[in-house]
């Protein structure tokens, strides 16, 4: 009987695709629930509300079953919150690295709206969504932004406090002062966004105007006076 020929291994041309391994159960994990919140922000992008949509709609532009759904959230109102938290965690650490180079206020203030420009067009449906809830129709979304807000505040005005911006203002009032900056970024989420890509010079007007009116905000409270602020809110010195 004729010895068996031995088999010469494939050798992988270079055009051949390289072999991925299979995911973790991990990583398909956090691919569901990307996809899920994904899903939600995609539908909205539409015109809808974040009430008015439905679990087994989200699910479906999501491409999984139903069940996999409480796999990742107890329900709509906690994948609303994820959706809050996720896009603000991000941009508060970028916002706090601007903040910390050691520049002017004035220039602070420049490469923190470019940061947040670049941020929101890198991120456009996830904030459209935050700023829309603001005052949208569920209590839970809006008392998460409300906390968001809160945290980029505290965040902000521990910075100024630690760079010795504004040292004659208190905690308090620093609070105050940069929940209103918070503010004024989110009510620009839409004007920002509208702009249309091939208008430079109206982008940049529009930035100049934003950086104008963040700029005011320092400037009163550069003459705000703690001792007489107390006996009414709305006494600026």
């Amino acid at each position: 009987m004729a010895p068996r020929p031995t088999r010469t291994p494939r050798v992988r041309e270079p055009s051949d695709p390289p072999t991925r391994p299979p995911l973790t159960r991990e990583a398909r994990k956090r691919r569901t629930r990307e996809a899920l919140m994904e899903a939600a922000l995609r539908l909205m992008s539409e015109g809808r509300s974040f009430t008015g949509l439905g679990l087994r709609e989200v699910t479906r532009e999501a491409g999984v079953v139903p069940t996999a759904f409480y796999r990742h959230f107890r329900d709509m109102d906690e994948l609303g919150l994820a959706l809050v938290e996720e896009g603000g965690t991000t941009l508060r650490r970028l916002l706090r690295d601007a903040r910390r180079d050691g520049l002017p206020v004035s220039d602070v203030i420049r490469n923190s709206v470019r940061i947040y420009k670049s941020y929101l067009e890198e991120h456009p449906r996830q904030f459209l969504f935050v700023a829309s809830e603001r005052s949208g129709g569920s209590p839970v979304i809006r008392a998460a932004v409300r906390r968001e807000v809160d945290h980029f505040a505290n965040e902000m005005a521990q910075d100024l406090r630690d760079l010795r911006y504004l040292p004659h203002l208190s905690m308090e009032t620093l609070q105050m002062m940069c929940g209103l900056v918070v503010k004024v970024m989110l009510s620009a989420v839409a004007d920002i966004l509208d702009v249309p890509a091939n208008q430079p010079r109206q982008e940049e007007e529009l930035l100049d105007t934003f950086v104008r009116q963040l700029r005011l905000v320092f400037l009163g409270a550069t003459v705000w006076r703690e001792d007489r602020a107390r006996p009414g809110p709305l006494s600026p010195s």
